[in-house]
């Protein structure tokens, strides 16, 4: 079982650590090392549409799962208080409906708030 350790941070890091879970409320974004080991970097912005983040003074998890369908490795998990637990890969289409979804769900969720404004 892989363990991310969470730490609050009002800056993201340059250098990002392996094994930690590095987390700026601030600026509503967390980011890793992907777990899977190939080393790349994984950021994920915390929104209504995007991620978000549950803790409870002892772990953290973040909604929904991760999948790092840019990344040679594409590996997919979720993050449950702390622990990475690696879902089955998905496939391109699979990826590239899930990519349509989410680009539909943040146009709305912006055109609803400037209408809010008006």
């Amino acid at each position: 079982m892989t363990i991310l350790r969470p730490e609050f941070v009002e800056f993201l890091p340059k250098e990002l650590a392996e094994g930690i879970l590095y987390i700026s409320l601030k600026y509503n974004a967390v980011g890793h090392k992907c777990p899977c080991g190939c080393g790349n970097l994984v950021f994920t912005p915390l929104s209504p549409v995007d991620w978000q983040l549950f803790y409870d003074g002892i772990g953290v998890t973040l909604k929904p799962s991760i999948g790092n369908w840019s990344y040679k490795c594409k590996s997919h998990y979720w993050i449950i208080k702390n622990e990475v637990h690696f879902a089955q890969k998905w496939s391109d289409w699979k990826i590239e409906k899930v990519r349509k979804k989410d680009a539909k769900d943040l146009e709305r969720f912006f055109k609803n708030r400037r209408q809010k404004k008006l």
